[in-house]
């Protein structure tokens, strides 16, 4: 693993914690904005990337070798990746043009489209260096596989 991607991974939990408070305060505030399933799909976007994905991603691959499994380290990233483009492409869609939104739900769920955005660019970078070492991890284990082959057949 990179050293830097533990850097990134905590941005990622900020900004995910970021988008879950932003997304819970315009709950909170009964505006019809409560009621959108989009909200709803950023707040449980918020708590999957702050709870279950970047803590998953950050801590398995060094303190529980045995559950970062070559292939679910790439899936939880390009999962988290699409659900963070989707987010925050729909909330976008959604918002009123700057010029008509002056409440504060509105400028919460503006704040919450910038974020949606830099938490995909980061997970699209992330997933990356992880699908890249997903394959280099499958041409070695190729790569090994074919010497020992090659080795039994000389003997």
């Amino acid at each position: 693993m990179l050293p830097w991607i533990q850097a990134i991974r905590i941005v990622q939990a900020i900004f995910g914690l970021i988008v879950l408070a932003l997304t819970a305060y315009v709950v909170s505030t009964y505006s019809w904005w409560a009621y959108s399933s989009t909200v709803d799909f950023l707040l449980f976007l918020g708590c999957w990337t702050t709870f279950v994905a970047v803590p998953y991603l950050g801590a398995a691959p060094i303190f529980f070798p045995r559950l970062a499994h070559h292939y679910v380290i790439p899936a939880v990233e390009v999962i988290t990746m699409i659900f963070w483009f989707a987010g925050f492409i729909a909330l976008g869609a959604e918002l009123p043009a700057p010029a008509y939104c002056h409440w504060s739900a509105c400028s919460a769920m503006q704040a919450t489209t910038v974020f949606g955005a830099f938490e995909w660019v980061l997970f699209a970078v992330t997933t990356y260096f992880a699908v890249v070492d997903l394959m280099n991890h499958r041409r070695s284990g190729e790569t090994a596989q074919k010497t020992q082959h090659n080795a039994h057949l000389g003997v």
